[in-house]
């Protein structure tokens, strides 16, 4: 019974076409649902809509090989999928001015469900199936482990504001006492928020696993720090 099923939404009838691009809008639609929650610009019309068109062109592309004569290159509207996605992925991607990478993680997400909305075009749905699964997965419970690993990490890269007079020598001294290894630290040009202190972007390494709360709150305490912002 499941293999009947299975056999008939792989196949070119116009019902098995039509459910393979609805299951490929809605799966599209997951993922982006998954990115709204986490306040992401690509949500879940642009996913549902890029997993649909790729699967559209997928089908499209097998039912043009399937006309006498006409000899169709099965490839290559797939590549020109994927090609096109990682134009519109690049535009999500943006660099704060303090050099902070946004985006990369919806990016490659939008990418990966074109890919997805091909296996489902295509009627490989046991690839496209687990496809979704899998970036679920990955961007709902893997994105835990990751700031587990991130937080703990022996590098920490801050932004801080420290007072004009003296501030960065305090900040130093501070960073000795603590033990922490200032790797880079350099002014920038960004407006502070009292307006005469000093912006510094700081790389440093505990040496050791670390929780750079702690390091955080130990800054924000400081007399001579007005602000301070993990990057």
């Amino acid at each position: 019974m499941v293999n009947t099923i299975f056999d008939y939404l792989e196949g070119m009838s116009d019902g098995a076409v039509a459910i393979r691009l609805i299951l490929a809008t809605f799966c599209g639609s997951l993922i982006g649902w998954e990115r709204v929650v986490r306040r992401h610009s690509a949500g879940i019309r642009t996913f549902s809509l890029v997993s649909l068109g790729s699967a559209v062109a997928t089908v499209l592309n097998i039912y043009l090989s399937y006309l006498p004569d006409l000899n169709a290159d099965v490839s290559r509207i797939p590549a020109g999928v994927v090609s096109g996605i990682g134009f519109l992925g690049a535009g999500t991607i943006i660099v704060t001015g303090r050099n902070q990478i946004k985006g990369l993680t919806t990016a490659a997400s939008l990418w990966v469900a074109s890919c997805m909305g091909m296996a489902f075009g295509a009627g490989y749905l046991f690839v496209g199936l687990v496809c979704f699964v899998l970036v679920m997965t990955a961007n709902v419970i893997l994105v835990h482990v990751s700031q587990k690993v991130e937080e703990y990490s022996r590098y920490v890269s801050v932004y801080v504001e420290v007072e004009e007079n003296n501030g960065v020598k305090k900040l130093r001294k501070k960073f000795a006492e603590m033990g922490y290894q200032i790797s880079s630290m350099n002014k920038t040009k960004d407006k502070t928020l009292l307006g005469t202190d000093t912006a510094l972007m700081i790389e440093l390494d505990f040496g050791g696993r670390h929780s750079h709360q702690e390091l955080l709150e130990t800054l924000n305490n400081l007399d001579f720090v007005s602000y301070v912002e993990e990057v």
